[in-house]
């Protein structure tokens, strides 16, 4: 126990950016991010992450990213999985104004764009294909919530072998301690995390091709 102890509490490889990077923007959707009356509005984590992510996903359009937008949404609860929050079960259907798109984030004549209905983006959707297609060898995370669909994400995103990249101010929790807390595990496992400035600044220095 003690040698299992001492593998997960030393110091972790850094894993680094590669050469082509590819971006997922995950749930950047209205419900989670703008009206405090839904289950996950007005957390000012998130409010922080939409305005770091939407600096960052200018300049990558600018500078031809390949970028993966999705939302959540369910044509009616019997397609749902087994969600644990009642309020999920209300909101996360078709045509509800909490599965609207933040136009902050979302450009729909750029970004390759799908609706998911599970936690992480790459389950069952074509965006590990689409980035595979780019020769995408970094997948930078972005998005909502770090302690559900972002942690999901990311678990995908190494399972895919991508380089995985989490900046920091670019994600966010409605608990402080949540997005702590899952930050600080899936880095000692599957995951760099970095800060919206290191990102800019490695997209800016590298070439696409």
């Amino acid at each position: 126990m003690e040698d299992i102890l001492k593998i997960w509490s030393g110091e972790p490889n850094e894993i680094g950016f590669g050469d082509k990077p590819g971006i997922v923007v995950v749930d950047f959707q209205e419900g989670f991010t703008k009206d405090p009356g839904f289950i996950m509005g007005g957390a000012p984590l998130i409010d922080r992450a939409v305005e770091n992510s939407e600096k960052l996903l200018k300049l990558s359009r600018k500078l031809g990213v390949p970028i993966a937008s999705c939302n959540t949404a369910y044509a009616n609860q019997n397609e749902m999985p087994y969600w644990k929050p009642k309020k999920m079960k209300e909101i996360l259907i078709h045509g509800h104004p909490s599965t609207k798109f933040d136009p902050r984030i979302h450009d729909p004549k750029y970004d390759y764009t799908v609706t998911k209905s599970a936690p992480s983006i790459f389950f069952e959707t074509g965006v590990a294909s689409y980035f595979i297609k780019q020769k995408v060898d970094t997948i930078i995370v972005t998005g909502c919530v770090t302690s559900a669909c972002i942690r999901a994400t990311v678990i995908d995103s190494f399972s895919y072998k991508f380089r995985t990249i989490v900046p920091e101010d670019c994600v966010g929790d409605r608990e402080e301690e949540s997005h702590w807390n899952n930050l600080y595990d899936i880095e000692r496992r599957y995951c760099d995390v970095s800060n919206s400035k290191e990102v800019i600044n490695y997209l800016e220095s590298v070439r696409l091709t």
